[in-house]
């Protein structure tokens, strides 16, 4: 079989592991909407107001995008590599032609179609629901390599996390423990402005802050506003970034994926 038929194999077979699982479907797409539900529509934004919420609606687009392209590459891909090793599947591939690094790309294009459904709707509610300032043009097309970049960054880290921890309940805890703190010190709800000046510069150490700054250069009218240059120059630099550190953590996860149990 050759490579490509390798690969697609392996995508086929986690599709169809992935939309068995009912409850995983309903929550992969449940979840960022509660999120937009909660912090956009019932808390909502207070620009004039102060406080964590205290930017236009369009501003907190990244972080609803952040969610869903954070969350769920970690607790899919971990998750999958802890049945793996509990289910010694990873001793049955090693004696297929079947490479690390294929595995984990099938199961990365598998979570970048996954999560591009979710975050088309997540856009789409927030347009919608949320009253946000969108500044639409193709330039949006950029948007499709921040969210394929960013899914390949975090199913590595998955990966990472799925052969340190020893169980599905640990790559839970351990994904959790990551994502949470990434999640809010990454440019993505909380603005640097409400962080101690001495914090600041280690949010550039998150991969997470490169997505949200390039996703807000592309969508936020205000940032584009305020930088008074193309949407699409404002991104690229964030855009490089998020691409060699996409492929660090993704080689990081090929690694991790052992070649036996």
């Amino acid at each position: 079989m050759s490579r490509f038929g390798r690969i697609g194999s392996e995508c086929r077979a986690g599709a169809k592991a992935f939309l068995r699982r009912r409850t995983a479907v309903f929550f992969t797409f449940f979840f960022p909407v509660i999120i937009v539900l909660i912090f956009g529509v019932l808390v909502g934004t207070q620009p004039t107001g102060g406080g964590l919420f205290a930017e236009p609606p369009g501003y907190y687009l990244p972080g609803y995008l952040a969610v869903v392209v954070l969350f769920t590459p970690l607790s899919r891909v971990g998750s999958e590599f802890a049945r793996h090793c509990e289910g010694s599947r990873f001793e049955k591939l090693a004696t297929t032609p079947l490479r690390r690094w294929e595995w984990l790309l099938a199961h990365t294009l598998v979570n970048v179609f996954v999560i591009g459904a979710a975050s088309l709707l997540i856009f789409g509610l927030v347009v919608a629901l949320v009253d946000a300032q969108i500044a639409v043009g193709a330039h949006l097309l950029f948007l499709i390599p921040f969210v394929a970049l960013g899914v390949a960054l975090f199913c590595g880290l998955g990966a990472v996390l799925g052969r340190l921890a020893d169980s599905q309940d640990g790559v839970i805890a351990a994904s959790n423990s990551v994502a949470l703190p990434l999640l809010f010190l990454s440019e993505t709800f909380v603005t640097p402005a409400l962080l101690p000046t001495w914090f600041r510069p280690i949010t550039n150490l998150s991969p997470l802050t490169y997505f949200a700054r390039g996703v807000r250069s592309l969508t936020y009218t205000g940032a584009q506003t305020s930088a008074g240059v193309d949407p699409v120059a404002l991104a690229l630099g964030d855009l490089g970034m998020l691409a060699a550190l996409s492929t660090v953590f993704f080689l990081a996860g090929a690694y991790a994926v052992p070649r036996g149990d």
